[in-house]
């Protein structure tokens, strides 16, 4: 499922809006998981890719690397 379903409202250019998609792939990859928009684990996962993208981070191993620090914490 691409982020762009999980984004709604929010207004990303297409550079941020593609490495958001291989940070959110990337974590569902890890994490072993299908990345389908009524699964509420990979709801939370685009969340905080998200969240992460909207400080400024623009690369996409990082972006990996905070939403997977975050959610551990979370």
């Amino acid at each position: 499922m691409p982020i762009r379903s999980f984004h709604a409202g929010r207004v990303f250019d297409p550079d941020a809006i593609t490495v958001m998609a291989l940070a959110f792939d990337a974590v569902c990859d890890h994490l072993r998981l299908k990345s389908t928009s009524d699964d509420p684990v990979t709801r939370l996962i685009a969340e905080k890719v998200i969240e992460v993208a909207q400080r400024g981070v623009s690369e996409p191993d990082l972006l990996r690397a905070m939403a997977l620090n975050e959610l551990s914490r979370d």
